[in-house]
């Protein structure tokens, strides 16, 4: 990665991919971890600490991310072209650190059931406006990975929640046919993301958290459009099932401080608490 800076601060950026343009014996032999690398007694000493204070989660964002994590290895024109050609020596790497993940997340929940609330999983499926790729190829290629990571939380009587950036509603009949309980992010200016089109086609099937968009209002508005934006999101969602007021990525640098403030007021004026 490379440090590039800007007038606030900076942030880390991929610019090495060691799979670019590899051949089947590059894909073959480049490392993956073990799961007997990890220290799970640690994990678990670490959820008890807590002392049920917080919600805890099994995974992140990018378990098994399919897309972004390796795109991060190969570079995302590859990873594209790998899954669309089924390059054999690709998919057999993708589908080896999908299970290294998988078999290190089961000793996780496993040594620490008694402390997780739920399983956060992560796989970037949109554009702004369109899907990243077809349905018929994400059901081919992806859909069978993420379902051995929903059945694994369902065997342990987890709900898992996953992340998707964009617009990525239209995998969600996918997660609910795999017993995926909620989504997460949400970007509401994503072609089919809205507040109002998730509530009607999802809301009791799928909880969601979200859509209070970092790149609308909040970062550019005032406190008082910012204010609106959450009150407006919040009637829409509180009808149904499940929602967890929350901004769709981590709230940015240029936003200003009385906006964020008017946001979570928005959310103690207006919401409800369960």
């Amino acid at each position: 990665m490379r440090w590039v800076e800007h007038e606030t601060g900076g942030y880390w950026d991929f610019c090495d991919f060691p799979l670019q343009d590899a051949t089947d014996e590059m894909f073959d032999n480049f490392p993956v971890p073990d799961p007997d690398d990890f220290d799970y007694g640690a994990a678990l000493e670490a959820a008890k600490s807590y002392g049920g204070k917080y919600g805890l989660y099994a995974g992140n964002a990018g378990v098994p991310d399919v897309l972004n994590s390796n795109g991060r290895i190969m570079g995302v024109e590859d990873v594209l072209c790998h899954i669309m050609l089924d390059d054999e020596a690709a998919m057999r790497f993708i589908r080896r650190r999908a299970d290294f993940q998988l078999k290190m997340m089961e000793r996780l929940i496993d040594k620490c059931k008694e402390y997780l609330d739920f399983v956060w999983l992560g796989e970037d499926l949109g554009t702004q406006i369109a899907p990243m790729i077809s349905p018929e190829l994400y059901r081919k290629q992806i859909k069978p990975i993420h379902k051995q990571f929903a059945d694994l939380a369902n065997s342990y009587s987890l709900p898992a929640i996953v992340h998707t950036c964009g617009s990525s509603s239209w995998a969600y009949e996918d997660f609910i046919e795999m017993g995926i309980r909620g989504v997460d992010t949400l970007q509401p200016e994503a072609v089919n993301m809205s507040p109002a089109y998730l509530a009607e086609k999802f809301g009791g099937r799928l909880n969601f958290r979200g859509c209070i968009s970092t790149a609308g209002p909040l970062a550019y508005g005032t406190a008082a459009e910012t204010e609106q934006v959450c009150k407006d999101t919040l009637e829409i969602m509180m009808k149904v099932r499940g929602y967890h007021f929350a901004p769709t990525h981590q709230i940015q640098d240029n936003t200003p401080v009385e906006n964020v403030i008017a946001m979570y007021n928005a959310a103690h004026t207006y919401g409800r608490y369960r």
